[in-house]
């Protein structure tokens, strides 16, 4: 059973259906990706799964348990953590307060200590950063922060959105680095929207392609890479 499975979902804006009747499975462990071009329904799929946006039909299993009608704190509370398009930390807050807000849910002092060290091991400018306003340091820092709050919550699966997005190319790298490390050696399972197919598909085990609303293509990584459609569409080549 995979610990995700999006089945036959669709979400309207109005009178305006941006996702149409799609299912995707993300198995426990795994890395997967859902590429697409702009607007074709990626960020909206994940604000579906994560109950910001309301499926019309369809539904959302976890672990087998159905979570489409639950609010969105009670999805968190079943271990998904979505790390948004543009990051969104609190740029008033601290570092290190916007970790504690990531852990609200939790009670495990001790363990919340462990896991801000964690994180400030897997990003050393962050703890270099710990008392400097979130809304001070750069974009590619901004982004380590707004992936560490999410790996505060210990999430079982984790929700990138477009985590690459208008970053220098020595950040993407490392971002994308830190996201294998992350699924490696955390053993978090991670579903990856991203507009840069080409490095999204190098990390992830399979891959999506969303077009225009529905699942036009799935398959491994490997062949998404080297079929031709996939390559002139969204790889530029």
């Amino acid at each position: 059973m995979a610990l995700l499975h999006v089945d036959g979902i669709s979400t309207f804006y109005g009178n305006i259906q941006a996702l149409r009747s799609i299912s995707l499975s993300v198995e426990e462990g795994d890395i997967v990706t859902l590429i697409g071009a702009n607007g074709a329904g990626k960020s909206t799929t994940l604000m579906s799964i994560c109950g910001i946006t309301s499926i019309r039909s369809g539904r959302v299993l976890l672990d087998g348990e159905d979570i489409t009608h639950l609010s969105p704190n009670k999805i968190v509370e079943r271990g998904i953590a979505q790390v948004p398009e543009g990051r969104r930390i609190f740029p008033q807050l601290t570092v290190t307060e916007n970790l504690d807000m990531g852990a609200f849910l939790r009670r495990d002092t001790n363990g919340i200590k462990d896991d801000i060290d964690l994180v400030f091991s897997l990003f050393p400018r962050l703890a270099e950063r710990r008392s400097q306003a979130g809304g001070t340091l750069s974009g590619g820092e901004q982004q380590m922060l707004a992936i560490s709050r999410a790996l505060m919550m210990r999430p079982r699966i984790l929700l990138l959105d477009e985590p690459s997005l208008g970053l220098a190319p020595i950040f993407v790298q490392h971002i994308f680095e830190i996201i294998t490390r992350i699924n490696r050696e955390r053993k978090t399972t991670i579903f990856l929207v991203e507009q840069n197919a080409h490095m999204a598909l190098k990390i992830a085990s399979k891959g999506y392609v969303l077009q225009n609303g529905a699942i036009k293509m799935e398959d491994t990584s490997e062949r998404l890479l080297a079929n031709e459609d996939v390559r002139k569409a969204y790889l530029g080549i």
